[in-house]
């Protein structure tokens, strides 16, 4: 037997629990296996995408090979990776009572060579050791994810689903803007409520009417845009009110609402998609933020590889958009009087820099706002 094998079987032994690693996809599930009483030995298993009744079968199946082999039942211990299939095959599992785990697969050790091998095989066993070091209580073997509810999942919907409206809007906008400048037509905004009326009156840059096909196809590029405006609105309504009904349950986001600078859309996003979670330390709360450093150090090596942006990209793009904002409407906080001194340091460059420095900070100050009732010194809080 293998040292590694020894090692396993020990802490197997200490646990008395079968590890289970299940990689998802659409077409089939492996499901990976080490089980008391059959040595380092691991079983695959392979089943549909998406047959969790087949999956809880193949449990109990195992269960019961367990049983015959020891004369025991043991606990299942669980570990898949996130994905596509998000959270409803670990809620199915953690219903039936078993200890799953979501790993995030980017903190698990693997090959640094070149042209390393990687299988669906060789994945499950990756889980299952890395799984085996986490209940060992090995630091930082990986990263496992806190799996929000529901209700926390759905709430994110609202202010997701406006953004991807805003981007199909910004593209029919752009659309109608360059089908008019090929034919000369500046200064017209798709926007504006008379669009139609002006669309009429538009005469080509060597003088003659809108071509009639280019007009049609304007109208109805006008017409999906038009929809879009209006399931833009509907859905701001139902997130005020989705934020009305939490102001009346969450201080937080009635502490977020009286920050100058901070609207409902900034407010929805923040507490939706991030400060809701409970985080132990500011470095957490910047890497969730995809906003902490990489640093690469090596002997007399070191350097900073930039921000790492390997954690949430819709609270990241909402941070440092809100960071712009944050210099006209709290102009007097000492973050922005930070900010301002350390571009006139340098001359007045490395603006885009010192402004993902200043997200950072901005969103680290507002979780001790909203956590600890920390204010933001210098910001105007409305009563």
């Amino acid at each position: 037997m293998t040292q590694d094998g020894i090692q396993e079987n020990a802490v197997h032994k200490e646990l008395d629990a079968i590890f289970i690693s299940v990689e998802l996809s659409k077409k089939t599930w492996l499901v990976t296996s080490i089980s008391p009483g059959a040595g380092e030995k691991l079983s695959r298993h392979t089943i549909p995408g998406g047959d969790i009744a087949g999956l809880l079968g193949r449990l109990a199946l195992l269960k019961q090979k367990a049983r015959d082999r020891t004369g025991r039942d043991y606990p299942f211990i669980i570990i898949q990776e996130a994905g596509l299939d998000g959270f409803w095959v670990h809620r199915v599992l953690e219903a039936e009572g078993h200890d799953t785990h979501v790993v995030d697969a980017a903190s698990i050790a693997t090959s640094r060579r070149k042209r390393r091998v990687k299988t669906d095989r060789l994945d499950g066993e990756t889980l299952i050791r890395a799984l085996l070091a986490f209940k060992r209580g090995e630091p930082r073997v990986c990263s496992m994810l806190r799996v929000p509810t529901p209700d926390e999942e759905d709430r994110r919907r609202i202010v997701r689903e406006r953004k991807v409206l805003m981007e199909e809007r910004i593209r029919h906008s752009n659309r109608i803007k360059g089908l008019l400048f090929s034919q000369g037509i500046t200064g017209y905004d798709p926007l504006r409520r008379d669009r139609r009326d002006r669309l009429e009156t538009l005469r080509t840059g060597d003088g003659r009417d809108l071509p009639a096909n280019m007009k049609r196809q304007v109208l109805r590029e006008v017409d999906r845009m038009e929809m879009l405006l209006d399931q833009i609105k509907a859905v701001e309504a139902e997130r005020d009110a989705m934020l009305a009904e939490e102001r009346r349950s969450a201080r937080e986001v009635v502490m977020l609402s009286k920050v100058v600078g901070i609207g409902p859309e900034f407010a929805a996003v923040l507490w939706g998609e991030g400060l809701f979670r409970s985080f132990d330390n500011r470095r957490q709360v910047a890497a969730y933020a995809g906003l902490a450093p990489t640093p690469w150090q090596s002997g007399s090596i070191d350097r900073e590889q930039g921000i790492g942006k390997s954690g949430n990209p819709r609270l990241r793009s909402t941070l440092l958009e809100m960071a712009w904002l944050w210099l006209r409407h709290q102009p007097a906080s000492a973050l922005s009087r930070w900010f301002n001194e350390r571009v006139a340091q340098n001359g007045g460059r490395f603006k885009k820099v010192m402004i993902t420095a200043l997200a950072r900070k901005l969103v680290v100050a507002l979780w001790k706002y909203v956590s600890a009732g920390v204010v933001i010194e210098g910001a105007f809080v409305r009563p």
